[in-house]
């Protein structure tokens, strides 16, 4: 039947300078389900949804939504007749509050015109009691995590009472618990006969959250299918065009002598931790959003400032005032957010590579852009960063290509320790396999890791010992032999192995 679908988007193209992101793809989306949309970085997901809000415009194809023809000019049209979404990159105005932004555009209003604060409140105190999201409506969002701005996005999402929502990877920066409460959110949305687009890296999401699922590679539509008649290896097979038979590439390590040893450090959300990491292995830090993993390791850096304690490198008290006494010493830092702290997005792929590195490609007062060029080429081909040029603008790239940009900024650097702070999140099952053999290869070269991530797996999949914070404190380290999911959530909640 013709009203079974919600959303009918078909022979949807666009393309780009010199990439052609969609080439006519197709996506049917039935009333009252949520539809999975899989795919590597680069497959066209995100682009497909831009051109269903308005935010792109197709050069071509069909949008068919509530059984009328639509072209979408604009944002504002796509909310009018009932879209909505909430994007991947997160974009808050930082000076407003929770409740300014969440109702930027429709404010409450007064009789005589003025934005009705108190009324406003109360509508976003009742909005977040209903998501179970702890949170004031007079916060200002840059006093805000990026776990809590993730939340406050999707509050904002569900405001609007749409027909149809969006979600780019709604769980990227939040914690189990609140993926639950989400859940939740999306099952009674679904009660109430509304359709929600769900994209996610996640496989143990999408397969309990979702109904059908389509998968996109390479611009192009390959299928779709309801979720029960699929498995993970199935799916993955049609994501990535090949089987993906080891995820987390870790060989046995060769591990060697301390080469950084941390004592005592206190800094801000961290008090009095001490570890040591060695040569050659993959020292993984655990703990829930909070625990001051990414404070602790920003201080190591020069980031931010340590109240006190000592490093130590190859034996040696160092002091590190700045990043750029960190890289002098050896040590890389791949941040948590790649958009707020990581990449100059209007700039070329190429400088975003070199810029850590820059010394190193001067002749006097002139720039070597030959070994620039050569340097850069090696790092797009090993690791297969999907660019048309590496003067193209970063910002046209998809998410996980990105990601790769970074990672090439620092291995150009040639660092003897990485820090790499949640390295294969918004990535997809392809590029974290490659991000993981590199991870891999890197060790057997003799360098040091050391990951901070929130997906479990990945911390026992790839790591040689693990160190676990809860609320500022180190609370307990595993070797990789006795690591166990059970263990390292008991230890993130703050028992100590005995009692758990």
């Amino acid at each position: 039947m013709a009203d079974e679908f919600l959303l009918s988007m078909t022979n949807i193209s666009k393309q780009f300078p010199g990439v052609r992101a969609l080439d006519n793809v197709h996506l049917k989306v039935r009333k009252g389900t949520v539809h999975g949309l899989m795919g590597e970085n680069g497959a066209g997901k995100s682009t497909l949804m831009k051109c269903l809000i308005g935010i792109y415009t197709p050069d071509s194809g069909t949008i068919i939504f509530k059984d009328e023809k639509i072209s979408v000019p604009n944002t504002h049209y796509a909310l009018s007749k009932g879209i909505s979404m909430i994007h991947q990159e997160l974009n808050p105005i930082p000076h407003m509050t929770i409740a300014e932004n969440i109702f930027l555009g429709r404010e409450t209003r007064t009789w005589y015109g003025l934005v009705d604060m108190k009324k406003m409140n109360q509508r976003t105190k009742g909005l977040l009691d209903r998501l179970a999201i702890k949170l004031d409506p007079n916060t200002k969002m840059v006093d805000l995590s990026i776990a809590n701005t993730q939340l406050i996005e999707i509050a904002k999402s569900v405001s609007y009472d749409s027909d149809l929502i969006v979600m780019d990877e709604p769980t990227s920066a939040i914690t189990e618990a609140e993926v639950r409460v989400l859940f939740k959110t999306i099952r009674s949305l679904k009660e109430q006969g509304r359709s929600i687009i769900y994209i996610t890296h996640k496989m143990d999401e999408v397969f309990e959250i979702t109904d059908e699922i389509t998968v996109f590679r390479d611009g192009k539509y390959i299928s779709t299918d309801r979720t029960n008649t699929l498995t993970r290896n199935l799916l993955i097979q049609k994501m990535v065009g090949r089987e993906l038979s080891d995820m987390f590439h870790k060989e046995p390590a060769n591990i060697g002598e301390t080469v950084l040893e941390a004592r005592g450090l206190t800094g801000r959300k961290f008090k009095n931790v001490s570890f040591d990491v060695k040569r050659g292995e993959i020292f993984g830090v655990a703990g829930l959003m909070g625990a001051g993993r990414t404070e602790l390791l920003e201080a190591v850096f020069g980031v931010t400032r340590l109240d006190s304690g000592e490093v130590f490198i190859d034996g040696k008290k160092v002091e590190i005032r700045s990043p750029a006494d960190a890289i002098r010493l050896g040590l890389a830092l791949l941040t948590e957010d790649r958009k707020l702290t990581g990449l100059y997005i209007n700039a070329m792929v190429r400088d975003n590579m070199i810029i850590a590195n820059m010394k190193s490609y001067m002749r006097g007062i002139f720039i070597d852009f030959r070994k620039i060029t050569s340097d850069c080429g090696k790092m797009r081909d090993q690791l297969r960063i999907k660019t048309p040029s590496l003067k193209q603008i970063i910002k046209y790239l998809s998410g996980g290509n990105q990601q790769k940009v970074l990672i090439s900024r620092w291995l150009l650097t040639e660092p003897s320790i990485l820090i790499l702070d949640e390295p294969t999140r918004g990535i997809d099952v392809g590029a974290k396999a490659e991000v993981h053999r590199l991870m891999t290869e890197l060790t057997r070269q003799g360098k040091t890791i050391i990951m901070i991530s929130s997906e479990l797996p990945e911390i026992l999949g790839m790591s040689d010992r693990i160190m676990v914070m809860h609320e500022g404190d180190k609370i307990g380290e595993l070797s990789r032999a006795e690591a166990t999911q059970e263990k390292i959530l008991h230890l993130a909640t703050g028992m100590s192995l005995a009692a758990a």
